[in-house]
């Protein structure tokens, strides 16, 4: 899925890619942190709040001591 996903960012050329952290068969979150190897883009992983500041964006994640 990565993969795939990786050649149509590649095409469409993106500023910003937003994906799930759970999957249908083993909610393993992996798909987020391998697209983000294969292009190169950074990531936040387990977002609960994105906010869009221009050209950057600042992410608050679930952590287990709570939010980050």
């Amino acid at each position: 899925v990565a993969k795939i996903l990786a050649r149509i960012v590649a095409e469409e050329s993106p500023q910003l890619v937003l994906l799930g952290k759970q999957a249908i068969d083993d909610d393993s979150s992996q798909v987020g942190q391998m697209l983000g190897a294969l292009t190169g883009f950074g990531q936040g992983t387990f977002a609960s709040k994105v906010e869009i500041a221009g050209d950057s964006a600042n992410v608050t994640r679930e952590v287990d001591g709570g939010l980050e």
